[in-house]
């Protein structure tokens, strides 16, 4: 399978060393090819050393259709414009698993989704179209997560979480089984969501708490 990755900052490099494992580690599994990356900014590219070409600009690129794309831009805002521009003018986004990725047999996953290392996707999980899970997320039994969201790593849902679509969980975020998530929300670094959430809406703790012991 011949790839082009779309972008080539810190999402794309680690994408790269994805595929690299995969390719050495499982041989039975279908090969993926790097033809190179494409990215607006040819200092990402220097940045990370890559050892694949910059293929050129992404918005001047010219869709090849014999070949397949991985997004690898993590910011959902140029992560959606690209994609959708992309679809539009004939791309094929595949999706990416890692095989150190625990999946259920009963767990569905859309297109154009990347699951990173030591994700656990629980029975009947359900991740939509082009989302992006991060390392050692933990989806629970029942889950439903929408399109274009992005989980940071350690995000945790229990079981029969709903999550609508263009979210941002901070890394460490988690629920309490059975909440509902709307759309366009960001969820900051460490919340545990014991609530429903809307749409639109920014979920922080507003007072933190420090607690020294002094031993005498």
């Amino acid at each position: 399978m011949k790839v082009i990755i779309v972008g080539a900052g810190g999402h794309a490099a680690e994408l790269v060393d994805y595929i690299h494992h995969s390719n050495k580690i499982d041989s039975l599994r279908e090969q993926i090819e790097i033809l190179g990356l494409i990215d607006d900014s040819s200092e990402n590219h220097l940045k990370y050393d890559f050892s694949y070409p910059l293929l050129g600009q992404i918005s001047s690129h010219q869709i090849d259709k014999n070949f397949f794309y991985l997004m690898g831009i993590a910011n959902l805002k140029y992560r959606k414009k690209f994609v959708e521009e992309f679809i539009a003018r004939g791309a094929n986004f595949i999706s990416y698993i890692h095989p150190s990725a625990s999946v259920s047999s009963t767990a569905s996953i859309g297109k154009g989704v990347v699951v990173a290392p030591n994700v656990n996707l629980g029975p009947n999980s359900f991740i939509g179209d082009y989302s992006l899970v991060n390392s050692r997320v933990s989806l629970g039994h029942d889950t439903k997560i929408g399109k274009f969201n992005f989980l940071s790593p350690n995000v945790c849902f229990s079981g029969f979480t709903e999550v609508g679509d263009e979210n941002l969980f901070g890394i460490n975020s988690a629920t309490i089984p059975g909440i509902r998530i709307g759309s366009r929300n960001k969820i900051m670094a460490g919340m545990t969501l014991e609530k429903n959430v809307g749409d639109d809406e920014v979920v922080f703790y507003r007072y933190k708490e420090r607690i020294s012991i002094i031993r005498g």
